[in-house]
């Protein structure tokens, strides 16, 4: 099999790795160095049982060097007896504190073509290295994820010989009584679709945990490495960047190991969440139950519209329009030479920049709108809209773009506005994970559309169904003094709507009934028949009774008149 730095690079559509064939354990030969980074606070005792399960791997160890980051223990850390034979103890560089500042202090030490990030409560099984980095010898832009056993044992631990002598023995599953509880979340999104094979790219991401997980070290440094502002919640933020990277995740059920103890998802779900709720709403676009304020602003918005710079008229309708619609969360870009706008005098009404200047002052000083080459570097949206100046999108017309592309997991909508002699008018919404993995696999010459429709589909349709309209002549339209006529029209239109909606509910309840006076009608038929034959059935009985007691009657008269016979 062909494997490491020199195999061509497979393409995978949307998370359906199914057409990479993973080696099996133990029958390969690996070339990717690996740095496992394990970051640490106050762990010692778990920490030296890590240490110990990891210098059993069947990982080459030639491939496999260590790298323990003491994050702040009140008690420094040391490194035991029994590590992999590449192992070396830092400490987390001064300025900051936490898992995502220590395992980025690893990071930066890594020298490993994949970076492998393990927690220092964790016991991995002898196969646990190796069968992650066989997918990374398939494919540089996978991430691969381990399968978490939990034990809550309360008991005395065992010592890091007798776990390295378990992991020689295959006795692994021994080590610890397994605890009832699971991932039950992260497991059950993995079995409903096929490994995960057939998850869509924004219910994917959120199965990335990392108390056991492997990066290519190239796409890892790419995305910027962890965020090391969080304290917390910093996996759920790493997972949203590398989807928008083209990551694909793969998670390995033969990639076990034990976590000793019960992490704080499940001791205290509810303060977690607490805590977690308002970083992960202004980071990871794709919780949009966490953004249900209508009016909000985020750090990473939901679309990136990206809006050409024209004339003045036009490109203030494209963005009214932008800004106006029902995604509350649309950052718009509009490009242009803004710094060669200098102040010195001129002849204001003859400028020959003078429509620039006027997009200059209309929208400088409003947080949503950036006047620059590009968007603003502080959060990659998931969608990037592209629309051309003059051209207005309906009220709800970027939301029904998006849950389109959601619902297909595409990687791109064309949209046909017009179409002249020179070409066709096109507003343009892309996936920026899919845009980022067509990217990572195009060869030189090839027409970025067709990769892009290869590994996520791109689809076109057209502008008018979809709500696109040119701007009005004028821009933006004279409004007219409101009367009281107006405010009653107004008044009327919405009492209509509001009729037409209980018109609406009330046929369909008439429908409803009607289908249940049907059942109800067949029903009385046969309760009719029912009736009508236990009728007959009564009128038999009760007439043989009449003839009993008749017959009964007979006979007591016949004694009382005739007593000796």
């Amino acid at each position: 099999m062909t494997t490491g730095r020199d195999m061509p690079v497979p393409r995978i559509r949307r998370n359906d790795y199914g057409v990479l064939t993973p080696p099996d354990l133990g029958a390969w030969d690996p070339t990717l160095t690996v740095t496992v980074v394990i970051p640490a606070h106050d762990r010692q005792e778990t920490l030296d049982l890590t240490l110990a399960a990891l210098a059993a791997q069947t990982y080459p160890g030639g491939l496999l060097d260590v790298i323990v980051v003491d994050d702040g223990s009140a008690t420094p850390l040391r490194l035991p007896a029994l590590v992999p034979a590449r192992t070396r103890l830092i400490s987390s560089p001064p300025g900051g504190w936490g898992r995502a500042w220590a395992v980025q202090a690893g990071v930066d030490e890594a020298t490993g073509e994949v970076i492998f990030v393990l927690d220092a409560d964790m016991v991995p099984h002898r196969h646990h290295v190796e069968a992650q980095l066989r997918w990374h010898h398939l494919a540089p832009y996978v991430v691969a994820l381990g399968w978490i056993d939990f034990t809550s044992a309360t008991g005395p631990l065992p010592t890091p010989q007798a776990v390295r002598a378990a992991l020689e023995a295959g006795a692994e599953d021994k080590l610890f009584p397994l605890s009832a509880h699971r991932h039950d979340w992260a497991e059950k999104i993995i079995h409903d679709h096929d490994g995960l094979r057939t998850a869509p790219s924004s219910l994917a991401t959120r199965i990335h945990v990392g108390a056991t997980v492997s990066y290519p070290a190239a796409l890892l440094r790419s995305v910027g490495g962890m965020d090391t502002s969080l304290v917390l919640a910093e996996d759920t933020e790493l997972g949203y960047r590398l989807t928008q990277a083209g990551a694909v995740y793969v998670p390995d059920p033969e990639s076990r190991a034990w976590h000793i103890g019960l992490p704080t998802a499940m001791r205290d779900f509810a303060a977690l969440k607490r805590y977690n709720d308002p970083y992960v709403a202004d980071r990871v676009p794709y919780r949009r139950y966490l953004r249900t304020e209508p009016g909000r602003q985020w750090l990473v918005p939901y679309v990136d519209a990206l809006v050409p710079t024209a004339a003045f008229e036009d490109v203030r309708a494209t963005v009214d329009a932008l800004l106006g619609g029902s995604v509350p969360d649309v950052r718009v870009t509009v490009p242009g030479p803004w710094e060669s706008l200098g102040t010195g005098r001129r002849s204001p009404l003859r400028d020959p920049d003078l429509d620039l200047r006027l997009v200059h002052a209309t929208f400088e000083h409003d947080p949503r709108v950036h006047l620059a080459d590009a968007p603003p570097g502080r959060g990659i949206a998931p969608f990037r809209l592209l629309v051309p100046a003059g051209w207005m999108p309906g009220e709800d017309t970027v939301q029904r773009l998006v849950d389109h592309l959601e619902e297909h997991d595409g990687g791109a909508l064309c949209v046909a506005l017009d179409e002249t002699p020179e070409g066709v008018t096109v507003a343009r919404l892309e996936r920026t994970a899919a845009l980022s993995r067509a990217a990572l696999v195009a060869r030189p010459g090839e027409y970025p559309d067709d990769v892009l429709h290869e590994v996520f589909g791109l689809e076109w349709v057209d502008g008018e169904s979809w709500g696109f309209k040119r701007r009005p002549e004028v821009y933006p339209p004279r409004r007219r003094p409101v009367s009281e006529l107006d405010r009653l029209a107004v008044r009327h239109d919405k009492e209509i709507a509001l009729h037409r909606k209980r018109t609406a509910a009330l046929r369909a309840e008439l429908t409803q009934l009607r289908r249940e006076a049907g059942k109800n009608g067949r029903d009385a038929a046969r309760w009719r028949e029912k009736a009508e034959a236990w009728r007959r059935e009564a009128v038999s009985l009760a007439k043989d009774q009449d003839r009993t007691v008749l017959k009964r009657a007979v006979r007591r008269v016949r004694r009382l008149a005739f007593p000796d016979t």
